[in-house]
């Protein structure tokens, strides 16, 4: 917070965009946040879906509704490598029956008579190849130690029109590079799933008291409904009184 001296009013200094920090011999950039008011740290970026910063982010998936990154994305590339080899396996138990199921007849009444597994033929067919190359674009991912979001804006190559940067976190090795990314210790959630949401301002509530307060003067509106109450009171009394005696009369005298 500084002073201009000219108008003697407070003007505000924003935080510096970006930090430079030392990792394993390479400089890498930290950019503020100004959302979530910090500091991102190494390989994060901020979801403009989720609207949260994620740690070692890779993208925002549609088709999971949710991002991947550094607690899930081992789960998600074992998603997509299992569909990709279930594809493989339908596609060919199909050709396997279509085949076997033609043996004694033309294959084209084969095809004419099982509709229905032409037409998985045909999704098998169109649906393998997509699949298989998302499956090997993360296996090389998951080799070298990069994320999707790292390689697209080629944060460690010659893609920006630079000199091509080493990357910090890779271990110079596959099976190692494999190893961290797939099977290191998963850290714990930053987020406090059980915590009550509170709100910035908090306003006390009004006490609410037929009663005057210590040392404060009745007003004349209380006084006059106090008087009412007593009233009636006294006169559900007699009323009372006046009935009990109707029903029990007083015996005559001797």
């Amino acid at each position: 917070m500084c002073t201009n001296h000219n108008t003697g009013s407070s003007t505000y200094r924003p935080p510096p965009r970006t930090r430079e920090v030392m990792i394993n011999g390479q400089m890498v950039k930290l950019k503020y946040c100004f959302t979530c008011k910090m500091f991102r740290p190494p390989r994060t970026s901020h979801c403009s879906v989720c609207d949260n910063c994620v740690e070692r982010f890779d993208h925002h998936c549609p088709w999971v509704g949710n991002c991947v990154g550094r607690r899930n994305y081992r789960f998600f590339y074992a998603f997509i490598l299992s569909l990709s080899f279930l594809t493989a396996f339908i596609f060919a138990c199909v050709v396997t029956h279509l085949t076997l199921r033609s043996q004694g007849s033309n294959f084209l009444s084969t095809l004419k008579e099982t509709p229905a597994s032409v037409l998985e033929l045909v999704i098998c067919f169109f649906s393998i190849w997509s699949i298989l190359g998302l499956s090997g674009f993360h296996t090389y991912l998951v080799a070298s130690n990069l994320t999707t979001n790292e390689d697209i804006k080629g944060s460690w190559s010659s893609k920006r029109g630079g000199e091509a940067s080493i990357n910090p976190y890779s271990h110079k090795s596959v099976i190692t590079n494999c190893c961290a990314v797939l099977c290191g210790p998963l850290p714990p959630s930053l987020i406090d799933r059980r915590g009550f949401v509170q709100s910035d301002t908090v306003l006390p509530s009004p006490v609410r008291s037929d009663e005057p307060a210590c040392g404060a003067k009745p007003d004349a509106s209380m006084c006059v409904r106090g008087l009412k109450d007593l009233l009636r009171t006294a006169a559900l009394c007699l009323s009372r009184s006046g009935l009990r005696g109707a029903r029990h009369p007083a015996p005559p005298p001797a």
